[in-house]
């Protein structure tokens, strides 16, 4: 698998996110906090599949998708007031360079279908 900074990026957010959810309060635990992490995850696993995909584009604009879902959970928990302002200000800065990297890759492989 290729080295890119987009692999570490979401290890680190996926390292940093995990061990929040899971000290959600216990109604939130199973419903916020797995659909948080089942999201992340499934992220993480688009991406890699991508990296070893002969067409990697289509998988991309999924995890696109999935990243999206990642964005709307973790606002509907900060306006639950499951994250405090710092850690969502927090994890907002880490998707949004997620995002970047990932829309970065999609462009690359738009301008230069051959990679």
């Amino acid at each position: 698998m290729r080295q890119s900074p987009i692999f570490t990026r979401t290890y680190d957010l996926l390292c940093w996110l995990i061990p929040l959810t899971v000290k959600f309060p216990r109604q939130q635990r199973f419903v916020l906090a797995g659909s948080l992490q089942r999201t992340a995850l499934l992220f993480q696993e688009q991406l890699i599949e991508a990296a070893y995909s002969p067409e990697p584009l289509p998988r991309l604009r999924q995890a696109d998708v999935t990243l999206t879902k990642l964005r709307f959970y973790l606002r509907l928990c900060r306006d639950l007031e499951l994250l405090s302002l710092g850690q969502y200000a927090h994890v907002s800065r880490m998707v949004s360079e997620v995002g970047r990297l990932l829309g970065g890759w999609q462009k690359s492989l738009t301008e230069n279908p051959q990679s």
